[in-house]
This record gives C-alpha cells, structure tokens and sequence, in this order.
C-alpha cells in the first residue's frame, strides 16, 4: 500500500478522470431503435438523438415511457462531453481520506466541497457528490476498456438526502453494454438494464436496448 505521504490526490485523480471514454468535439449524434421493457410489457419505437443531446422518441405514445428512455440516453451522452480537467477541477483541492484494497478515496475541498472519489488503477470506482440538492452516491464494480478510455459497466447508483445523510431513493443496479458502431471509434450504449426494490420490497427489471444504430452526418 502506497506511504499517505507520496500520495498526491489531485494528480491520481486527473489521471483517472482523463481516463474516462468521451466522444469527440464533432460529435453529430445517432438514431435508432429503441425497446423499453417491464414486467414483460414491451414498447419498441425509434429515436434520434441530435448534437444537442435532446432526443426525439417516435412511435411511442406514452409519455412516461417516453421521459424514461429519453432520460437514459440524455444522461449516457452527457458523459461522453470532453472537458478539460482544468477547466472543471482547478478551483478543487482533492484530500486523502483513506488507501485501502478497493482504492484511494479522497474528499474534495474547494469550489465542490465535501464531494468525494475513489480512484483504483486509473478509474473512479465511487463517486459522492452533491447534485440538485441531493448528494448521488455511485459505487462502480465493472469497467469497460475501450483502449480509448474506460467505461462504467456494472455499477449502484442511490440519491441520500443532504440534510439526514440518509438514503431518499431506491438503490438502483445498473448493467450497461456498448457497441462500437464507426471506425472513429463511436462506443455507443447497446443496452442498459436497471434492476430495483417496488414499493412491495419484489424485485422489478427495466431494460432499455438500442439498436440498429447509425451516426448522423
């Protein structure tokens, strides 16, 4: 285990953050087909997802569903947006808290207070940070290597009230898998499934799939 004292937060970090797979500047966007289902009740429509990252869902009326499967493909694409690291962490200090087998955590001080990270062989594993009034805690236990950057595989993701610390939301399991769909290496989101806790404490399973996917010029 590495000495706190040669440990430099900031940097292990920056190297992790840059290790993160992101889309280009010219990015057009892409469309396809999309399937949504629940409970073995399926929707199948398509959907275009402009450079703006708003996407358009046809063939599908309901609107809850619509929001649903918008919402994932809004959130995987603004984590493809490239931004400099200096650009996003310069007014941040990042403080060790703890080294251990599962990484280095660390909590930041600064412009984003009291956030906090875990990095393990140049991938962020845990995230804790304070989003829309609510703190969104993410532990991450599978990676995709793209050899352009890493992707989140198989992660949790759980909303804790920022006042009680106490969770506020279901935790939600996510397991996602991407297709590359150019040769200017475009990873795209193939399928993600959700699994979560009903109201009844039953297990219930959504799951997205999209595909026969093409770039927009």
């Amino acid at each position: 285990m590495e000495n706190p004292k040669e440990i430099n937060c900031k940097e292990i970090f920056r190297k992790a953050y840059e290790n993160r797979y992101t889309w280009k500047n010219e990015f057009h966007g892409y469309q396809g087909k999309c399937i949504f289902s629940i409970n073995n009740i399926i929707h199948e429509g398509k959907f275009v997802l402009g450079k703006d990252f708003k996407p358009n869902i046809q063939e599908i009326d309901d609107d809850k569903i619509v929001k649903s499967i918008s919402s994932q493909l809004f959130e995987v694409c603004i984590h493809r947006v490239k931004r400099q690291f200096q650009s996003v962490h310069s007014e941040n200090n990042f403080n060790l808290v703890k080294s251990s087998e599962s990484g280095i955590e660390m909590k930041v001080s600064g412009k984003n207070d009291g956030d906090k990270y875990r990095v393990k062989d140049k991938c962020i594993n845990m995230v804790y940070r304070k989003i829309h009034g609510n703190i969104i805690e993410i532990f991450v236990d599978e990676f995709l290597d793209t050899g352009i950057g890493v992707l989140s595989k198989k992660y949790s993701s759980q909303q804790i009230d920022l006042n009680t610390l106490k969770a506020n939301s279901q935790k939600l399991e996510y397991e996602d898998d991407f297709i590359k769909i150019s040769e200017e290496n475009y990873w795209i989101l193939n399928s993600r499934t959700i699994k979560y806790l009903n109201q009844n404490q039953e297990e219930e399973i959504q799951k997205f799939v999209f595909k026969d996917l093409c770039l927009l010029d």
